[in-house]
């Protein structure tokens, strides 16, 4: 069986004093990514300690990109079974 995910990439860094954080996401590769969120310090320790999911991650900073990550995977799957079922 072949897999047909769409890569996503999330990373989480902070300013030069360290004070303030941000999460950033890429999906399907793409080079620009999804516009920076600012978090708290203890969420950025959470991801980066990886007590928390990825996907868990991207729903809860970046819901509408991820909206359309699991439409594109539902369109792909109907897909894939109507071939199956010709």
């Amino acid at each position: 069986m072949q897999s047909f995910d769409i890569p996503r990439i999330v990373s989480v860094y902070q300013d030069r004093a360290g004070v303030r954080y941000w999460t950033k996401a890429w999906f399907n590769n793409r080079e620009e990514g999804e516009a920076s969120v600012e978090i708290e310090r203890e969420q950025a320790i959470r991801f980066m300690q990886d007590n928390i999911e990825k996907d868990a991650w991207l729903e809860e900073y970046f819901p509408k990109a991820m909206e359309v990550y699991h439409n594109a995977i539902e369109q792909t799957k109907e897909q894939l079974l109507g071939q199956i079922n010709m």
